[in-house]
């Protein structure tokens, strides 16, 4: 079967989500496999990311990688599509509803988000 081509403003955070999975593996020893159960492990570095108190500034290219591999997974998950404005980079799953992983990382990093639960309800269709 041939997989289907992706859209051009895909490519960057492709990239993004696959410099997270190589930093992740060869930083943390944490492998990542693209599955929702992976986004667990995410959630629990950025959390330890927050409490070791990392200034965002020296966090925001990890993070943006982190929601990244997040939307990498809905896309695999969905079926989902990558697109941009502005510089911003989004997903809009099947049902027509848009997602905003990366932002999810950073409010994640924040204390009030989670890439697991921002999956799950993409998945499952659940509004957010």
């Amino acid at each position: 079967m041939r997989e289907r081509s992706r859209p051009r403003v895909a490519a960057q955070p492709v990239r993004w989500a696959a410099d997270a999975v190589a930093m992740m593996r060869e930083g943390a020893r944490v492998r990542l496999d693209y599955s929702a159960r992976s986004l667990w492990r995410v959630d629990r570095m950025i959390e330890e990311i927050r409490r070791e108190g990392a200034p965002y500034a020296a966090v925001e290219s990890e993070l943006r990688g982190f929601g990244a591999y997040a939307g990498e997974v809905i896309v695999r998950q969905t079926g989902a599509e990558w697109w941009a404005t502005g510089g911003e980079h989004w997903l809009r799953t099947p049902d027509g509803r848009l997602w905003d992983p990366v932002d999810e990382a950073r409010r994640c990093f924040g204390g009030h988000g989670s890439l697991r639960l921002l999956c799950r309800d993409a998945v499952n269709g659940a509004p957010r």
